[in-house]
C-alpha cells in the first residue's frame, strides 16, 4: 500500500478544535470521508471537532472548506472560520483583514494585535418559536435550537442526552439541528452561560461559534444588548449585531481568540 505524509496544523477557538490543512495546491481528497473521520478521531488520529481545508479562490482571499468530525462536509462553523482566518495569516495568505468564502457564502474578518478574530456572520432573518422544545430556532449559517434553562441548572444539565434527543427527534428528522442550552446572567455584568450539542460531532463541544451567535440573537429578545458576552466551557466570546423591528439581524460579528496548538505530519494511505 502506498502512503504519503500529510502536513497539518491544529488550531482551537475557545476549545473548539480543528485540523487545518493548507490545500492551496488542491491535493486533498475531499471525497474521502473515512480519511477525514480518522484524522478527527481522538484515539486513532490527530483528534478534532472538525477538519478545514484552506483553498484558493479567484474572487476571494481564500475558501474555507469545512468537514464535521464524522467526515462529511458541514455547514458554516463560526469558531472554525475564526481559526481559518488566523491560519491564513500564519501561512501568508492575508495580513490583518480577510474576505473569504465558506459553505454559507462570503464572510469578512479582521485580526487585532492581541490575536482576537472578528468574524462577520451572515444576516439572520429572524427566529422561530419552537413550543415543542420550549425554545427558539435560528439559522446562523448552521441550524440552532436555543433553549433557556432555569437559574443554576446548566452545570448539572445532561447536554449529551437532551441534545441528542432533540437532534434526532421527529421535529428535525430531516437534517438534524445543533442544540444550545443557556442560563441567563446572574448579574448585569455577568456573561450568558452556554453549552452546545453539535450535530456532526454528535456530542457536546467546548464551544460553538454559530451556536453562541444564535444564543446572542435569541437573548436580545430577553433584554441582552449588543455586544453580548457569552461564556462556554472552552472560554468567552462576544457577539455584536444590529437588531431590527421586523425581527431580523444584520452586522453580526463573532469575536474571540483563535490559537495555534501544534503542527506535524501524519501518514495516510
Amino acid at each position: 500500500m502506498t502512503t504519503t505524509q500529510l502536513s497539518f496544523f491544529k488550531y482551537q477557538g475557545t476549545g473548539n478544535d480543528f485540523v487545518m490543512v493548507d490545500d492551496r495546491a488542491n491535493q486533498f481528497d475531499a471525497a474521502n470521508h473515512q480519511l477525514v473521520h480518522r484524522l478527527c478521531d481522538r484515539r486513532r488520529g490527530i483528534g478534532a471537532d472538525g477538519l478545514i481545508l484552506l483553498r484558493l479562490h479567484p474572487e476571494y482571499d481564500f475558501e474555507m472548506v469545512y468537514f464535521n468530525a464524522d467526515g462529511h462536509l458541514g455547514s458554516m462553523c463560526g469558531n472554525g472560520g475564526r481559526c481559518t482566518v488566523a491560519f491564513a495569516r500564519q501561512v501568508g495568505v492575508i495580513d490583518a483583514t480577510a474576505r473569504f468564502l465558506a459553505a454559507d457564502g462570503p464572510h469578512e474578518a479582521s485580526i487585532d494585535a492581541d490575536g482576537t478574530v472578528h468574524l462577520r456572520m451572515q444576516d439572520v432573518a429572524g427566529q422561530e418559536e419552537v413550543a415543542a422544545h420550549d425554545g427558539v430556532f435560528l439559522n446562523t449559517g448552521s441550524p440552532h435550537l436555543v433553549r433557556f434553562l432555569p437559574a443554576e441548572s446548566l452545570a448539572a444539565f445532561n447536554v449529551f442526552a437532551e441534545g441528542r434527543a432533540v437532534r434526532y427527534g421527529a421535529l428535525y428528522a430531516d437534517k438534524g439541528t445543533n442544540v444550545n442550552f443557556v442560563e441567563e446572567p446572574s448579574a448585569p455584568d455577568a456573561p450568558w452561560q452556554v453549552r452546545t450539542y453539535e450535530r456532526g460531532v454528535e456530542d457536546e463541544t467546548q464551544s460553538c461559534g454559530t451556536g453562541v451567535t444564535a444564543v446572542a440573537l435569541a437573548a436580545s429578545r430577553r433584554g441582552a444588548s449588543s455586544p453580548v458576552h457569552l461564556r462556554t466551557p472552552g472560554g468567552d466570546l462576544r457577539v455584536g449585531f444590529q437588531s431590527h423591528p421586523d425581527g431580523s439581524f444584520t452586522d453580526i460579528y463573532l469575536s474571540g481568540p483563535a490559537t495555534r496548538v501544534f503542527d506535524g505530519t501524519i501518514e495516510i494511505a
